[in-house]
């Protein structure tokens, strides 16, 4: 997931996909757990995906209430 790929999508749309990916990191801190886990390094992405998507949200808020 690229920055200038969020930076192009709607307040909703980021919100959306970042409950899918804290979804996805509550399932691969499951596996984990369990000992199912095959790929640990998707566990970083994730998370890394999960702070684009946050700070890019926190952009889009700063940017709205400076122009108001």
């Amino acid at each position: 997931m690229d920055a200038t790929e969020l930076k192009s999508k709607t307040p909703d749309q980021l919100k959306d996909q970042l409950v899918a990916l804290k979804k996805e990191a509550f399932n691969l801190r499951f596996q984990q757990a369990t000992g199912q886990l095959e790929s640990t390094a998707r566990m970083r992405t994730v998370r890394r995906d999960v702070a684009r998507v946050k700070t890019i949200l926190n952009q889009k808020a700063a940017d709205a209430a400076a122009s108001n």
